[in-house]
């Protein structure tokens, strides 16, 4: 039987200090994927020791790749070439991980092999045929379960066609998918989005020398490139440092100090909505890394108000809406969220629960098709329930900072998914939590 944790945030105090967040989540899986179908070795630093990267990880190892486990954020991978993975003994358990079942369908159905994808109750409720849809129109050959789900079958082949194909909404796990995919293509594969999403696939892409051309909101890759191995610095995850931009934009007396944060132009929303807010964020020591634009982040204590958050904002910042949300429960004022109906469709329907467990704690939401209505108020305590979403989890741990008596977190286990190091570093700045497991 799995275990329980539960979580409960003391009422109040401030945040203070300076920390630098665990690696970026979605740089961590994609250098695991792209060092392996590399020609030579791959040395990463900065990777995400926590469960869903730790599953692409295994995921390669069962295909025949020699990766070194994590030893302080670094790894290195033995490349076997964009042609010589090998096919697993067993179905490959994706655990809780979205993004590794989508990217890899899209990497696997071009290969000289079948495999099967499977994850947890969690990853198997997830909508699949977003990708498996557009990867049948490049002729893989790829089953879903009758809902749409997983587990995955899919039966590998050499008959792969490029297609040019829009996005019916903006997904980067999509689009990865499918450029991914186009490595092995006849032609060349185009992907347009509606609006632009995280860019990490391309920019390592051609990190990795592989030719990624990009014009607008479209990317193109055909299959006569290849990966040369290469070294990779991961910034800190700024979906990861989004918690404490927010905490000690919430929490009195708060100053608090990121470093080393990935700025990656696409998943920057959370900083440009807080700062329509009113937020006090200094953007500072602003450099490049590996291809990647890095900063370190001054955020302090400021009286946030309520806006119409642009949709164009909104897939820059789709995984932080959760502790939006909570910013937009302490702002003054009114918080209206529109062009967000991928939330729904995360590790649970994100608005549904977190607008439930608002309602428990005393705010005063409406929930819409695509978004949600917050009147700021006052914080009281109660007991929520995440439904082993990590960010759910943590967003509500933010939101002791401002509640009036404590809050019990239920079903928080999968914090571990993403972001494992998350109660030492909010207790080291302040935050009054503890952790109880049965």
């Amino acid at each position: 039987m799995s275990k329980l944790i539960t979580f409960i945030i003391q009422p109040g105090h401030s945040l203070n200090g300076e920390i630098r967040v665990p690696g970026d989540k979605s740089m961590s899986h994609r250098s695991i994927m792209l060092g392996s179908l590399a020609e030579g070795v791959t040395h990463v630093k900065g990777f995400l020791n926590a469960e869903d990267a730790m599953s692409t990880l295994k995921a390669f190892r069962a295909m025949g790749v020699e990766i070194t486990d994590p030893v302080e954020g670094e790894v290195t991978i033995q490349g076997v070439g964009k042609h010589g993975l090998k096919a697993p003994k067993n179905p490959l358990d994706l655990g809780n991980s979205g993004t590794s079942m989508r990217l890899l369908s899209g990497l696997l159905v071009g290969q000289n092999f079948d495999c099967i994808l499977t994850g947890d109750e969690s990853l198997s409720s997830r909508p699949m045929r977003r990708v498996t849809e557009p990867l049948a129109l490049m002729g893989a050959n790829i089953k879903t379960q009758e809902d749409g789900s997983a587990p995955l079958h899919i039966k590998g082949t050499k008959n792969l066609q490029g297609i040019d194909y829009t996005l019916p909404m903006a997904s980067a796990q999509v689009k990865s998918c499918l450029l991914l995919a186009g490595m092995y293509a006849a032609g060349e594969t185009k992907v347009t989005e509606p609006a632009p999403t995280r860019d990490h696939t391309e920019r390592m892409l051609n990190g990795f020398g592989y030719p990624v051309k990009r014009e607008g909101c479209q990317a193109m890759v055909n299959s006569e490139g290849k990966l040369t191995a290469t070294n990779i610095d991961v910034p800190s995850d700024i979906s990861s440092a989004a918690f404490f931009l927010v905490g000690a934009s919430i929490a009195k007396n708060s100053d608090v100090t990121l470093c080393h944060v990935g700025m990656n132009p696409t998943r920057t929303g959370i900083i440009n909505i807080l700062q329509l807010m009113g937020a006090n964020i200094s953007i500072l020591n602003h450099r490049e890394v590996g291809g990647e634009p890095v900063a370190d982040l001054r955020v302090m204590t400021a009286a946030l108000k309520g806006i119409t958050i642009p949709e164009a904002l909104v897939p820059l910042a789709i995984d932080e809406f959760p502790v939006l949300f909570i910013a937009a429960a302490c702002a003054t004022g009114q918080t209206i969220l529109t062009g967000a109906e991928e939330l729904r469709v995360k590790e649970c329907d994100r608005i549904q629960v977190m607008a439930e467990g608002l309602e428990t704690l005393g705010v005063d939401v409406q929930v819409t098709v695509d978004g949600m209505i917050i009147n700021g108020g006052k914080i009281k305590g109660g007991e929520v329930v995440s439904h082993g979403d990590h960010r759910i989890a943590m967003a509500f741990s933010i939101a002791g900072l401002r509640a009036s008596a404590p809050i019990k977190i239920q079903d928080c286990v999968n914090v571990n998914t993403s972001f494992p190091e998350f109660r030492k570093l909010a207790t080291s700045l302040g935050l009054q939590l503890q952790s109880i497991e049965e």
